[in-house]
């Protein structure tokens, strides 16, 4: 099992802890709840015809920890290496991750600035899958799109990277979709 410290707790943070928590992998998730989801209306989000930011914010938090994500409040200060991994310093201790999955905007440019990420006009490169220049570094989200944000390309941003981390895990491309019940199929 991995080790996967995800900074940022909005759609594409939460997206992505769904999915490797879902998976069996250890999804961290550090964040305040202070998204910018607190100040939108959904309308234009695939399966939801009309919904507050802040209810979506708390249906998603309350899905990740049902999966198993771990929910902090609390801010990261500082990101490292040490002996290949990643150590998160937060403002209430450290954790060493396999994976650190940046999840926020300009907040979080700091820490992927910290380990050299390459940030070409003040932006992260990224490839297809969402990593950055770093080994096991994704950008997610506003960080990945900067001006060019929606809740529903942040979270698909989330669930790639999430993805790419399962079939890293896995040794081989990883799928994840599942299927209704018998009693529930129809």
């Amino acid at each position: 099992m991995a080790t996967v410290a995800i900074i940022g707790d909005g759609p594409a943070g939460l997206s992505a802890a769904v999915f490797l928590a879902k998976n069996g992998q250890q999804a961290i998730v550090f964040g305040q709840d202070k998204t910018a989801m607190h100040y939108a209306q959904l309308y234009n989000y695939l399966g939801i015809r009309d919904m507050k930011g802040s209810d979506f914010q708390e249906v998603a938090r309350a899905q990740a920890a049902d999966l198993g994500a771990e929910l902090r409040d609390e801010t990261v200060e500082s990101l490292s290496m040490r002996d290949g991994r990643f150590v998160v310093r937060t403002d209430d201790g450290t954790i060493d991750a396999d994976y650190v999955v940046l999840a926020g905007s300009k907040q979080v440019k700091r820490l992927a600035d910290e380990l050299g990420a390459e940030a070409p006009e003040d932006r992260l490169r990224i490839d297809t899958e969402y990593r950055t220049s770093v080994d096991r570094l994704y950008a997610v989200g506003r960080i990945a799109r900067p001006g060019r944000s929606q809740a529903i390309i942040s979270a698909g941003a989330g669930a790639t990277a999430a993805l790419d981390i399962l079939s890293r895990e896995a040794g081989k491309d990883v799928h994840d979709w599942d299927t209704p019940d018998e009693d529930s199929a129809g």
